[in-house]
């Protein structure tokens, strides 16, 4: 019986093929646009994330709205009172949406103002929790519940949370704001320039929006109809303090601002300062400009 030869395997595997990528220490490194760019794509992952994660804890949340109700137009509704809505719960919502949620949804009634809902109208000021607040800037997540929202105090209601502002824009325009200068550069594209020093010592008083939140939260205001009040005069400060108007113009606006009912009444509570939404520090330029007052009424000789 013939038995066959078998051959010895051999000791060396197979070889494998090669591999296309190129070795760690020979690849190009990464741009800084690159870099940029897996970042950026990693931080919106993240973000779309935790924004997933935040969504699923508020489904089916609620917030408790507690809002001041008048109509002076119908009999049943005279009578100020308090209506509850609640209203569902959403990531980044503010008290204008939740109002805004309420009126839509359950009472078509509901009255308030409201516009841009970006913080620049001004227009809907209201008082959240004892506070003066902006509405489209007020986030419901900040604050306990239940939230109450009232309109601003030591105004006229109108009409749940509006009130009449008349008052309030009159003694704006009583500080003539508005530029003047008589001494007009010459030549029709000749610029009236301003330093940036200058622009840097007025830009926080040009942020004002006009909502009313300074003038109701101030007592004196409250207590003297006749008072000039934080917005007004840090108008007043905006023009007065700007060194492209003429000296004469600047001294005709410290005397409407240093009358009996203007810069001397306040007495620097700082609540103003407190509750203004543009961060204006309303009492500081108060306190500049009764400096100014008197450096203008001092004489030396």
């Amino acid at each position: 019986m013939s038995t066959q030869e078998q051959k010895p395997e051999p000791d060396t595997e197979p070889e494998e093929p090669e591999s296309q990528e190129a070795p760690v220490e020979q690849r190009a490194p990464a741009s800084p646009q690159q870099r940029r760019m897996q970042r950026k794509a990693s931080n919106l992952a993240e973000r779309e994330r935790q924004a997933a994660e935040d969504e699923a804890k508020l489904e089916g949340d609620t917030v408790h709205l507690k809002v001041f109700r008048f109509d002076p137009e119908v009999a049943n509704k005279q009578e100020p009172r308090f209506d509850d809505f609640h209203v569902p719960l959403e990531r980044g919502m503010t008290v204008l949406d939740a109002l805004i949620y309420a009126r839509d949804e359950y009472d078509s009634s509901l009255t308030f103002r409201h516009s841009c809902r970006q913080a620049i109208c001004g227009s809907d000021a209201f008082f959240v929790n004892g506070s003066q607040r902006l509405g489209c800037k007020t986030q419901l997540s900040e604050l306990d519940q239940p939230v109450r929202v009232e309109p601003l105090p030591h105004q006229e209601v109108v009409k749940d949370l509006v009130v009449d502002m008349e008052h309030f824009y009159d003694q704006m325009h009583s500080v003539e704001p508005y530029m003047q200068q008589e001494d007009l550069p010459e030549g029709d594209l000749a610029e009236m320039r301003q330093s940036r020093e200058n622009r840097e010592k007025i830009k926080m008083s040009t942020r004002c929006i006009w909502c009313g939140a300074c003038m109701s939260s101030c007592n004196i205001a409250a207590g003297d109809n006749q008072y000039l009040g934080p917005a007004a005069i840090n108008k007043a400060y905006r023009f007065a303090m700007d060194e492209r108007e003429d000296e004469e113009i600047k001294e005709h606006r410290l005397r409407i601002i240093e009358q009996e009912h203007g810069v001397w009444r306040c007495q620097t509570q700082f609540s103003c300062t407190e509750v203004c939404p543009k961060d204006i520090p309303l009492t500081e330029h108060i306190q500049e400009l009764k400096r100014e007052a008197v450096k203008k009424n001092l004489k030396f000789w």
